[in-house]
């Protein structure tokens, strides 16, 4: 049975298990962030994932994302980097208060750290926003419960050389397919969130630690 993740109680549970590492990473350099965006569309709770515009440049072009990007030296913290970020994708402004805390940082092909932020945005209507058409070609929402339903989950198996190198997770059956870093921050927040729902297709979620960082 699916949780109430968006219950104060819930809130409270994620702030309290979140806010070591989060005191900690606020501190450290990042190369980037991401805000991962708990929300309710019409009245069933969700996550907020974006559609990265094709005519961006770089290989991660038209792949789904939460909205994110480099942290600025400008930027106090990585939480200021992901909710700056995020207005300036999608205009939607998250105070900080919003913050539940931050998760686990996933690594890009360049080892560089990307440290998603995790927050209770409240109800949204996905056609108040106003996306940045430069960065973005869609906005969509998947709820938890799809999320959770095991025929929605798989993996893939990554070779490097011709060898087994690595596995991470998929989520399929939606309006795209959620996969790479991003299908990996989803894993962390559906861990965090509905720890007793949540189970991960992968052979032991040791493996996707342990290959998290060499992600493509």
């Amino acid at each position: 049975m699916l949780p109430d993740c968006l219950s104060a109680d819930s809130e409270q549970r994620c702030r309290r298990l979140l806010a070591e590492a989060t005191a900690r990473l606020r501190c450290r350099p990042a190369a980037a962030a991401v805000l991962v965006p708990l929300c309710s569309v019409s009245g069933v709770p969700a996550l907020l994932y974006t559609l990265r515009s094709s005519r961006l440049s770089g290989k991660h072009r038209g792949d789904v994302s939460f909205p994110g990007g480099k942290c600025d030296p400008t930027d106090q913290d990585v939480i200021e980097t992901a909710l700056r970020e995020t207005r300036e994708e999608l205009g939607l402004v998250v105070p900080e208060e919003h913050v539940w805390g931050t998760l686990r940082p996933v690594h890009d092909p360049q080892k560089a750290a990307v440290v998603p932020v995790l927050a209770g945005v409240g109800p949204l209507d996905l056609q108040s926003l106003k996306p940045n058409p430069d960065e973005v070609d869609e906005v969509f929402a998947l709820p938890l419960t799809h999320l959770l339903q095991a025929e929605n989950q798989g993996y893939t198996h990554f070779c490097k050389g011709g060898r087994f190198s690595y596995t991470l997770p998929v989520f399929l059956h939606g309006p795209h397919r959620v996969w790479g870093l991003t299908a990996v921050i989803t894993e962390f927040t559906l861990q965090l969130l509905a720890p007793d729902a949540y189970r991960p297709r992968l052979a032991s979620s040791q493996q996707l630690r342990d290959a998290g960082p060499r992600a493509k």
